[in-house]
């Protein structure tokens, strides 16, 4: 009698879980998919692209070695031939990397994409299995004791398949598990794979400026080779000019800041005890392309003049704005090339802005302007009105001061690219 209801109590239980006469469902890692050699090559391709891509900036660092190197040694004009033939050859290693990466994105874009659809089967798979449990479970439970019991020819293969009972209700926690983590697995690629499109785009766009950094770094060279017609005695005549009006350009904005500031606090019209905070800023063009860093020691011509400011990408004609409130200092205008046009807004909190290469100003001294206003056009190419000697094309040379002396810019401007 005890043994009777024994069996009676496993038929039941059996039944209860859809499994007596039910085909047997067993957990398989299903995270493969058919992609997986094409997945495999791909990736392969990616590993190769990427050694490249180290290649290439190991030969970058090596050339800008190089042009620090020749910086430190004499003025002349085969040094700064040999400076700017070094940074057309960094330039273009650098849009060869570029490209590099750009093509290796692609192939990541490619991979993710392979490998979302095996995600997406693994998903379907999974689903069918548990799909495939539940309609079992909902057929055997109108099935009667006897119908279960004659399904098998001796209690040896209903008590084995007891045993079933445990393997397939694990089967069942593990098919579940993986369907959750298989949906998981999918999203991450999938954000993965939109932040590659991202970064896809962005380094497009950094590839055209790279491009136009090379037409630059090419035209200045030749614009040197002109303005001296490749004489020693006309460059160091240039190089003089340049380091005269570098050093008069430099005390002129220093004497004017000290002197607007001056009236300004004496009119109550500028206020120096409140400052703006780090960070606070605005770009003054669209572009957030940096050519050339503060005090960067690659720039072409250190070996003339230190870098006091940041150079921005900007095309000759770009609409230039006020980085913050402030007067108007100086607005010096041009009528030549060699002459450097330039725009100084004196701010609260000691800080002043230098907006240089200007081909066109539309502002004047004493005048009040506030964050985001227009107050000119970029310039900076070569031969160009206001671009003023040394030039390495089109571009806004953008200057920060604290108490009259020059500071990294990146410290002050906002952070929004």
């Amino acid at each position: 009698m005890h043994s009777i209801k024994k069996i009676r109590f496993f038929v039941f239980f059996l039944i209860a879980m859809g499994l007596v006469g039910a085909p047997v469902f067993v957990y398989t890692q299903t995270g493969i998919g058919g992609n997986k050699e094409e997945i495999d090559t791909l990736n392969e391709q990616i590993a190769a692209k990427k050694d490249k891509v180290k290649q290439l900036e190991d030969s970058i660092a090596a050339y800008k070695r190089k042009i620090e190197q020749t910086q430190l040694q004499s003025t002349s004009l085969a040094n700064q031939m040999s400076v700017l033939d070094n940074h057309i050859v960094q330039v273009e290693l650098d849009i060869q990397a570029t490209e590099q990466k750009l093509e290796t994105l692609d192939l990541e874009i490619q991979a993710l994409h392979l490998s979302i659809g095996d995600k997406e089967l693994t998903i379907a798979r999974q689903q069918r299995i548990i799909t495939e449990f539940i309609r079992t479970l909902h057929e055997q439970r109108n099935r009667s004791m006897l119908e279960v019991l004659a399904t098998y020819d001796n209690f040896s293969d209903f008590y084995n398949q007891i045993e079933y009972a445990r393997t397939i209700e694990e089967d069942l926690g593990k098919n579940t598990r993986a369907l959750r983590i298989a949906k998981e697995e999918l999203q991450t690629k999938k954000t993965a794979n939109e932040e590659r499109k991202v970064a896809y785009d962005a380094l497009k766009t950094e590839l055209d400026n790279k491009k136009k950094d090379l037409e630059g770094q090419s035209f200045a060279k030749e614009n040197l080779l002109a303005e001296t017609q490749s004489s020693e005695l006309k460059y160091k005549t240039l190089v003089t000019n340049l380091k005269s009006q570098y050093q008069s350009i430099e005390s002129d904005i220093t004497s004017i800041e000290q002197q607007v500031r001056s009236k300004l606090e004496s009119q109550d019209k500028i206020d120096d005890t409140s400052s703006l905070l780090d960070g606070q800023l605005a770009w003054p063009s669209q572009s957030r392309y940096i050519t050339a860093y503060f005090h960067d020691p690659s720039y072409p011509y250190r070996n003339v003049f230190e870098h006091n400011a940041i150079d921005i990408r900007a095309s000759h004609g770009t609409a230039i704005h006020a980085a913050a409130s402030g007067y108007i200092a100086r607005a010096r205008t041009c009528q030549t090339s060699s002459c450097y046009a330039y725009v100084m807004i004196v701010h609260s909190g000691g800080l002043s802005t230098v907006y240089g290469h200007l081909s066109k100003i539309l502002v004047s001294a004493d005048q009040f302007v506030t964050t985001g206003d227009l107050i000119g056009y970029s310039g900076g190419t070569p031969g160009t009105v206001g671009a003023g000697p040394f030039v390495t094309g089109p571009h806004l040379h953008f200057e920060v001061r604290k108490n009259g002396i020059p500071v990294n810019p990146l410290n002050y401007m906002v952070k929004d690219y």
